[in-house]
């Protein structure tokens, strides 16, 4: 049954507190300051039938039907019954287009509320990533040097500004590093590069830590990743705050310090999680969005497309994203609006163009030449690769997560958990040339092609050079690997992104070399095969391809990703050419993964924190009926006999509400002896013949506006949920009218009914409960926190 973790209050007319709980559960508020009805007829949405008022016109405004509702913290929304409420709030809207001007003007606001919304958002989230990009390269150059006379320059754009550089890399008199700042110029000496060393850590471990401090004490929702959170709350699961205005603030500004410290993680995952914060902001101007859990959904929907847009520049990359990824009721019309706020997004993105490179993606290649068939069996390999190396590091980082997670030590002291990690990573990275420069400095290191190198760049140095750069890559590969086993998840903003691409394509560029090796040893030898005929590097074997290749293969072995992967990696690099390469990569990496193991890193990490979450793309073949897993009922008259120990144990089970015969006193010992969130109405405890349903917030908001509005009802009072009711006696307690509050459609099963096809209704029509019956009578009830448990068990079998 659904619950919730605290008794309510009945004197309580605004709000219920519920502690969290991992159960799901529902509270509707009535947004006035009791029930209402405008309509004898069934009313669905919570209302309650004062005696004084039979007709519509006498009922006062206060009563008015509530179209709108609040949910508790930490639980699932009730899809059905908000997404009724917003057909109802429609259609009274549609009756008022005969009202002109007034009516018509509502009309079209109503009709045009979705687009404006997710515009807001689209320029938001723009403006949001492009601070946040220019932010995270100033501070990550900080820790080599800084620009003497512009200091609000970062290290690029100080150099240009100079005008006495040949290539990217090159020293520049414009930027001073830290040793020059102590008089120290020697470049070649050991003291000079001890102190570029320990100012390289200095900084590193000072932003990460002030990033997790203020993680800690102003919103310790704005750690990690977000994304296993944001398809919980896609799904249905209520976290209050995660959302909130101090959870966008401080996650910009942490992520602008982890990112910009050197810590093995990115910012495109929690760019999501900043999008969708502005989402859920921007609803609240629009109550038919931000009073509507379902309906707010939508905006969500759109913003994580957003979110993707703009940390990839790949819109139509971030609405696949959504879909395949994020999303868990994703209409039509939420597609067409995920799109034009992706578009948004990345056009103010554009505009502000954060990188000076006027372009919208962020990895821009051009490789001027064809891939071969032949290659297609490295590419499949770096497919085996990512396939392996994804399954291992979800593996090693969930029980790294559950360690912290069940560790006192650890757990308890994430600040210098993130220290020490910090520590590690920028000592040990500083020593390495690839992990020394930022990880989008090192991708598009690795994706480019060798003609858009310098003579200094050792990838592209076919002596010892490219032998040395080849260990340095494979230490990097190693090392990126094992760090980010022990980065994601500490508390600060953390994505997975780019150190998964990262390894990709490290992993792919050592690829690209053996195979360039290769084909370097075939040619020489004489008689070889047509199929090595190819001028390297130009018509065939470039490097940096496998490097991107790679990526996308390692990627989708930790995600799992696969059609939104292929397009937002197209869109990352601009290479239409290679989408073939890049989708045998990718589904070899999700074969090889879901053998392994079915789940990606984000469903691992749900599953981890325990959200009640059913995934919308898994299979379910369990041979079980509804009957073997639902709660069985049992009688109030039992109840009522045993203990309060007794009583206790009775709190797993199911209670139900008789249609006539229990007073008003009864209903309130109910609730009180009980946390469910929901009773099942019968005619009676011997019949059990099911009437409807009732939530616990409807008769909590009913049963106090009875006691403030009608004098003449009292504890003895009977609680009618029928029309039947008697006339009131001279000097008898008044009858409690309560049929308009209550749900007589609720959704049922038989007894019989396969468990997978109770699965499906709760994953397809988003569903919190269903009751089980049998010829009519009540059995039992099954809700989320039931399928879950259930699901759980069988897969422990």
């Amino acid at each position: 049954m659904e619950r919730a973790g605290r008794s309510s209050t009945l004197g309580s007319t605004d709000e219920v507190e519920l502690e969290p709980s991992g159960t799901s559960a529902t509270i509707h508020l009535d947004m006035t300051t009791g029930g209402g009805s405008s309509s004898s007829d069934f009313n669905p949405f919570g209302a309650i039938d004062d005696v004084r008022f039979k007709t519509e016109e006498d009922l006062p405004d206060a009563l008015a039907p509530p179209f709108f509702s609040k949910y508790g913290d930490f639980h699932t929304i009730d899809w059905q019954r908000d997404l009724a409420r917003d057909r109802l709030r429609h259609k009274m809207i549609s009756k008022k287009k005969v009202d002109f001007p007034l009516g018509l003007l509502q009309s079209g606001w109503d009709a045009g509320a979705g687009w404006i919304c997710v515009l807001f958002v689209g320029l938001a989230a723009g403006a949001t990533a492009g601070i946040i990009d220019i932010g995270a390269r100033w501070m990550s150059d900080l820790k080599t040097g800084v620009c003497a006379d512009r200091f609000w320059l970062d290290r690029e754009h100080c150099c240009w500004s100079s005008n006495d550089t040949f290539y990217k890399d090159d020293e520049c008199k414009a930027w001073t590093k830290w040793p020059w700042m102590l008089n120290y110029y020697n470049s070649s000496s050991f003291l000079f590069l001890f102190l570029e060393w320990i100012f390289y850590i200095g900084w590193a471990v000072a932003m990460s830590t002030l990033a997790v401090l203020f993680v800690k004490i102003f919103a310790p929702y704005a750690c990690g990743s977000g994304i296993p959170e944001i398809k919980c709350i896609l799904s249905g699961f209520v976290i209050r705050g995660y959302l909130g205005k101090w959870t966008f603030i401080i996650k910009s500004v942490g992520l602008i310090l982890s990112s910009a410290s050197g810590l093995s993680l990115g910012k495109e995952g929690p760019m999501v999680h900043l999008a969708c914060c502005i989402g859920n902001i921007f609803s609240y101007l629009f109550p038919k969005y931000g009073l509507n859990e379902a309906k707010k959904r939508e905006i969500l929907s759109a913003s994580a497309a957003a979110g993707v847009s703009v940390a990839f520049g790949a819109p139509i990359g971030g609405v696949l994203f959504s879909l395949e990824e994020a999303s868990y009721y994703f209409p039509l019309k939420t597609m067409w609006r995920s799109f034009f706020c992706a578009l948004v997004a990345g056009i103010i993105l554009r505009f502000v163009n954060p990188f000076g490179s006027n372009q919208t993606s962020l990895f821009h290649v051009d490789y001027m030449m064809k891939w071969t068939f032949i290659e297609l069996v490295p590419f499949a390999l770096l497919g085996l690769f990512g396939g392996i190396i994804g399954s291992l590091f979800i593996f090693a980082n969930i029980r790294w997560s559950r360690f912290r997670k069940n560790s006192k030590t650890l757990g308890g002291n994430p600040i210098y958990e993130v220290m020490i990690i910090t520590l590690i990573t920028a000592a040990i990275s500083y020593f390495n040339p690839f992990t020394r420069k930022s990880a989008l400095s090192m991708i598009q290191q690795l994706f480019d092609r060798c003609e858009d190198q310098t003579d200094e760049d050792s990838l592209c140095d076919q002596n010892k050079a490219l032998s040395i750069a080849f260990g340095q890559l494979l230490w990097a590969l190693i090392f990126k690997f094992i760090i980010t086993i022990f980065t994601f998840g500490i508390k600060v903003p953390c994505g997975l992104f780019v150190p998964s691409i990262g390894m990709g394509a490290i992993a792919g560029r050592i690829l690209g070399i053996t195979v360039d090796q290769i084909f370097r040893s075939v040619q020489a030898t004489p008689g070889h095969s047509e199929y090595f005929t190819c001028q390297i590097g130009k018509d065939c074997v470039m490097p940096g391809l496998y490097a991107m290749v790679g990526a996308a293969a390692v990627l989708g072995g930790v995600t799992r990703m696969t059609v939104s992967l292929v397009v937002i990696m197209f869109e990352l690099t601009g290479s239409l050419e290679f989408i073939v390469p890049t989708m045998v990569a990718t589904m070899f990496s999700k074969w090889i993964g879901d053998g392994i193991s079915k789940m990606g890193i984000y469903e691992a990490h749900i599953e981890l924190n325990g959200y009640p979450f059913l995934d919308s793309k898994g299979e379910y073949p369990y041979s079980t009926v509804a009957s073997q897993v639902m709660r069985p009922s049992i009688h109030r008259q039992v109840a009522d006999e045993l203990s309060m120990s007794d009583l206790r144990e009775l709190k797993n089970e199911l209670s139900v509400i008789t249609e006539s015969g229990m007073t008003l006193g009864d209903l309130e010992g109910l609730l009180r002896q009980t946390d469910f969130n929901g009773f099942p109405v019968v005619v009676s405890h011997n019949s059990m013949h099911l009437v409807g349903f009732i939530t616990r917030r409807d008769i909590l908001l009913a049963l106090h506006t009875a006691r403030k509005t009608q004098p003449y009802v009292v504890t003895n009072s009977i609680a009618y949920f029928s029309d039947a009711v008697p006339d009131s006696v001279p000097g008898a307690p008044a009858p409690l009218r309560l049929r308009k509050i209550l749900d007589m459609a609720p959704m049922t099963v038989t007894d019989q009914t396969p468990m997978e096809t109770v699965i499906d209704m709760f994953r397809k029509l988003g569903l919190r409960h269903v009751l089980v019956t049998k010829n009519g009578k009540v059995l039992g009830i099954i809700t989320k926190k039931d399928i879950l448990q259930f699901m759980r068990n069988k897969n422990s079998q």
